[in-house]
């Protein structure tokens, strides 16, 4: 594959489809459009989970595409909480924090130099909890188009502001913690104490 069309892939096409769906989802959020909503929601689903095996099985991995997979996500379930934000159904705090742990994430993974995107578990766990989440809204919303919003999906949404800040917190500590041990190792080899 030729550095021009590496990015164009099937894979990258897929996982676009939901980039662009997000702008819908937030006005279908928003204005309660349920029908539509739901249908934006699945089709996310669906695209999240083919574009990997669409570029395992056509050979098509590549770091960009799994920055441009997870980066997609962080937009979409982002954009996605704001609108259920600005409707009060989740905290404000959410959306915000979301992006600033996939910026925190891309950052300490050095994905701008190239490099793959290094996952943790706790990270992994909100990823899938920011959907899950987002589904339970839609859902919700799809039983009960003028209900009222939950208490217990607001209190999730900010369990989810917690472990996400814990999550940003153990990626700092562990980024921290590969700077200083090239420090470790040279004063060790010179017989020095590092403090």
């Amino acid at each position: 594959m030729t550095q021009s069309n590496r990015w164009l892939t099937w894979a990258n096409g897929v996982t676009s489809i939901r980039f662009l769906l997000t702008p819908l989802l937030v006005w279908a959020i928003v204005w309660r459009r349920v029908d539509v909503a739901v249908v934006i929601f699945a089709l996310a689903v669906i695209t999240d989970l083919a574009d990997g095996r669409i570029a395992r099985y056509r050979g098509e991995v590549s770091s960009f595409g799994g920055v441009l997979d997870h980066a997609t996500d962080a937009f979409f379930v982002s954009l996605g909480m704001a609108a259920y934000a600005f409707r009060g159904a989740t905290p404000g705090a959410l959306p915000p924090i979301i992006a600033l742990a996939f910026i925190q994430y891309a950052l300490d993974s050095r994905t701008l130099a190239g490099r793959p995107l290094r996952t943790s578990r706790i990270g992994r766990s909100n990823g899938l909890a920011y959907f899950g989440l987002l589904g339970l809204l839609v859902l919700r919303d799809a039983a009960q188009p003028r209900g009222q919003d939950s208490i217990v999906l607001y209190g999730v949404g900010w369990i989810l502001v917690l472990t996400t800040l814990m999550s940003m917190v153990d990626r700092g500590l562990a980024w921290r913690a590969t700077r200083r041990a090239p420090d470790l190792h040279d004063a060790e080899k010179e017989g020095q104490s590092p403090h």
